[in-house]
């Protein structure tokens, strides 16, 4: 997609499949391709502030030691080569991780989280550490949204939706307890996953809410995304397969949050929907009954009653020095009744069964991934409430990037499916994603417009 801003740092990386077979191939080394993610780092770093920790000499340690275990007969891993990103609420032995926060500025994990764990043991290079919000909730870092520095990436999520679409990494990892996967990936145009919960594990990420977080990851295309998925499964990795438009049949629901939508939100979803109509894909008008609206509320309980939990340690030992959204939620939590939390749980039980018999009959479900367009400023990230119920639901769901709201930025569509299905939502998301883009294409040289004021800032409840 031809970016509408001339002036901005959009811009994409060697894919991690083309980097895997240029190294099995002997086109390159994994030396070359660290110096080349540096250089590419140098370019875009200093306006986008997508890192937290990225030592140079690090990474090219790590090269140089795959370049001699390949050369010495080792078995290329899925990942070989591939810099990876990993957002700074994983723990990492060999780097700091700070949760995002003040109070851990020096901390070193004495181990790796299972999934940089993973990473390493297929073969990927792992880059450095990206910019979270505070405990991955609220508080935001300084980074920007590289299709305009004057607007926020989301969150939180933030470094790493930034650093993919930046082009300085092919792939990131991120988590989800809200929509810190999804609304970043919609506001920066990138791909993402946020898998079933539970199917990867979050041992050795910042704890928040047991039943909601979820480990995901950011890509430039569907198939970096399946690569991924594969090597953390340990399965041989397939590309997606094409599949024809005209052999969709998606369901589409505006949700019971439409209202949250601004008018940017609304005019490139409903534009979407259009030209999938157009190309030959069924849509199927569908939802949850009216009876699930409250879900959004049962997510917000669930996440403030585990979260005064978990953080719990945090707030005694450091108190004032956390963000007051941090205190503020953990405050809300700790008033709400283990009856009520109760309920919440089983209200979502019952939610996820009505989700699977909605998607019965569907491919996959379309939906809203944002509100709309990245808001103007840096000092919020913008509201997950159109990733909330999905979340709470543990449903794997796609940002799909491709289309451009009225100011020139990035607007996306979610895919949601039912549990375990991510390769058939990804190649979902590999067919809907050029459509898309046709659309946007057609739309014609739309420049993203100066921001006059930041949006206001919804606060309450946010897991950013």
């Amino acid at each position: 997609m031809q970016h509408p801003d001339p002036d901005s740092l959009v811009a994409r990386a060697p894919s991690a499949v083309a980097t895997r077979s240029a190294l099995l191939e002997g086109r390159q080394t994994a030396q070359q391709v660290a110096t080349e993610f540096l250089e590419r780092v140098a370019q875009a770093e200093p306006a986008i502030h997508a890192w937290q920790h990225l030592d140079a000499a690090q990474v090219l340690r790590q090269a140089s030691a795959l370049d001699q275990a390949l050369a010495g007969g080792r078995p290329a891993g899925p990942l070989a080569g591939v810099p990876v990103a990993v957002k700074d609420i994983f723990d990492t032995q060999d780097m700091p991780t700070g949760y995002g926060s003040a109070v851990y500025a020096s901390h070193r994990p004495g181990a790796d989280a299972d999934v940089v764990a993973a990473l390493r043991s297929a073969g990927g290079i792992v880059a450095g550490k990206t910019v979270s919000t505070e405990f991955a909730y609220f508080a935001p870092g300084p980074t920007a949204n590289p299709w305009d520095t004057r607007r926020t990436p989301g969150g939180s999520s933030s470094g790493s939706a930034a650093a993919v679409a930046s082009g300085m990494v092919p792939v990131a990892f991120g988590s989800q307890t809200a929509g810190s996967l999804i609304r970043p990936a919609s506001y920066c145009g990138v791909f993402a996953l946020k898998p079933s919960h539970a199917s990867v594990s979050t041992r050795g990420a910042k704890p928040f809410s047991e039943s909601l977080d979820t480990v995901g990851w950011l890509a430039n295309d569907a198939d970096d995304l399946e690569l991924v998925r594969a090597a953390l499964a340990g399965i041989p990795y397939a590309a997606l397969p094409a599949r024809a438009a005209s052999g969709l049949r998606l369901g589409v629901w505006r949700t019971h949050e439409w209202s949250y939508a601004d008018t940017s939100g609304q005019q490139a979803w409903e534009t979407g929907v259009q030209c999938l109509a157009r190309a030959g894909v069924e849509i199927v008008e569908t939802g949850l009954a009216p009876e699930y609206a409250p879900l959004i509320e049962a997510q917000k309980t669930v996440m403030a009653y585990e979260a005064a939990r978990a953080l719990a340690d945090d707030i005694a030992r450091h108190g004032d020095a956390l963000s007051l959204h941090i205190r503020e939620l953990a405050a809300r939590g700790r008033a709400i009744g283990a009856q009520e939390y109760r309920e919440a749980l089983d209200f979502a039980a019952r939610g996820r069964q009505a989700a699977a018999a909605m998607l019965q009959d569907i491919d996959a479900l379309v939906v809203p991934a944002a509100p709309g367009e990245a808001p103007c400023g840096l000092d919020a990230t913008g509201d997950p409430v159109f990733s909330r119920v999905w979340t709470l639901l543990g449903l794997p769901s796609v940002n799909v990037p491709g289309l451009l709201g009225p100011n020139g930025m990035p607007v996306g569509l979610q895919l949601v499916g039912n549990l375990g299905t991510e390769r058939a939502l990804l190649a979902l998301a590999k067919t809907v994603h050029p459509v898309l883009q046709q659309a946007a294409q057609q739309q014609g040289q739309a420049r993203a417009l100066p921001c006059q004021a930041p949006q206001p800032t919804v606060t309450a409840g946010l897991r950013l």
